[in-house]
């Protein structure tokens, strides 16, 4: 079974999302970040404001959904302060909410391609418990960039890429 396609997710997604994002949830506790995520998020609601803001994609092969995310295009205020420095103040799209359905390798890097494609000057996060995400994140271009912290104050590693880090 190949990748296929990354298409904006639709209403009839919702109930598969939400099973990826809880096995994402699981995978990430029992393999070293039991951190991350620990509050439930993301879930349906977060899910659904996401979908409505036409923000939240899926990618997919002919017959499942092997994975989501998220992309924000336009100031994410988690970014405007950092412990570190960003590589360049110019507009940007932040990725979030990376899961994988674990049924196909290579997800997460057909994630950060297709983002390439959309904007050329992306910012990321996760936590510093990701080991695997950072690994991707990393393999993929992007440059860490420092700490920013979430609203409810934890931490975590930035990434960011831009066609100057090429």
């Amino acid at each position: 079974m190949a990748i296929g396609k990354v298409r904006l997710a639709r209403y009839d997604d919702l109930d598969t999302l939400e099973v990826i994002y809880t096995r994402a949830r699981q995978f990430m506790h029992t393999h070293g970040n039991p951190f991350q995520w620990n509050d439930g998020h993301p879930n349906r609601n977060d899910l659904m404001q996401n979908l409505e803001e036409k923000e939240l994609y899926v990618v997919e092969s002919d017959t499942e959904i092997l994975g989501s995310f998220v992309l924000h295009f336009g100031t994410d205020p988690t970014y405007e302060k950092i412990d570190g420095a960003w590589l360049n103040e110019e507009p940007y799209a932040a990725i979030h909410k990376v899961a994988s359905a674990q049924t196909q390798r290579g997800v997460g890097s057909l994630i950060l391609s297709y983002c390439k494609t959309r904007c050329q000057n992306l910012k990321i996060d996760t936590h510093a418990d990701n080991l695997p995400m950072q690994k991707c994140i990393q393999k993929n271009g992007f440059l860490y960039t420092g700490t920013i912290f979430l609203q409810n104050g934890d931490p975590r590693h930035a990434y960011q890429f831009s066609d100057e880090n090429k």
